[in-house]
């Protein structure tokens, strides 16, 4: 599969299951034997088993308003990039998580590789700025 095709389901797939929580959707996005770092100092979460256990305690207080990603970017041996938006209801109340994944896939198509860099605010708002991909 080629690397444009995809990312754009990877963000497709991503923006959909993300607003229902919906965790085998997303783990159908990746190699067995992935590795997902969701942020850049935590310890990495490897394979799909500690994936799914990272997006379960991810998903747990949060419901979810709105999730928007950008048109991912393409890059060269199987990377992407691809900015997001999610606003949110947690805990304390609402809260926007914005940043931006980059994915190396496989010849098939699944994400062997991922690294998230985000940032939480309290409230619902847009990134400031123009955004370069979100539209």
């Amino acid at each position: 599969m080629e690397t444009r095709e995809a990312a754009e389901r990877f963000v497709r797939v991503w923006e959909r299951a993300w607003a229902r929580h919906d965790v085998d959707a997303l783990l159908a996005l990746y190699a067995e034997g992935c590795v997902h770092r969701s942020m850049p100092f935590r310890e990495p979460h490897r394979g799909r088993d500690e994936l799914a256990a990272y997006l379960h305690w991810s998903f747990a207080d949060e419901r979810v308003v709105d999730v928007r990603f950008g048109p991912p970017v393409i890059g060269e041996h199987g990377l992407a990039v691809a900015e997001f938006r999610v606003l949110a209801e947690e805990g304390e109340g609402p809260s926007t998580l914005a940043g931006c994944v980059f994915v190396r896939f496989d010849a098939e198509g699944l994400a062997v590789e991922t690294r998230d860099y985000w940032h939480s605010a309290p409230g619902h708002q847009e990134p400031a700025g123009s955004s370069l991909f979100l539209g």
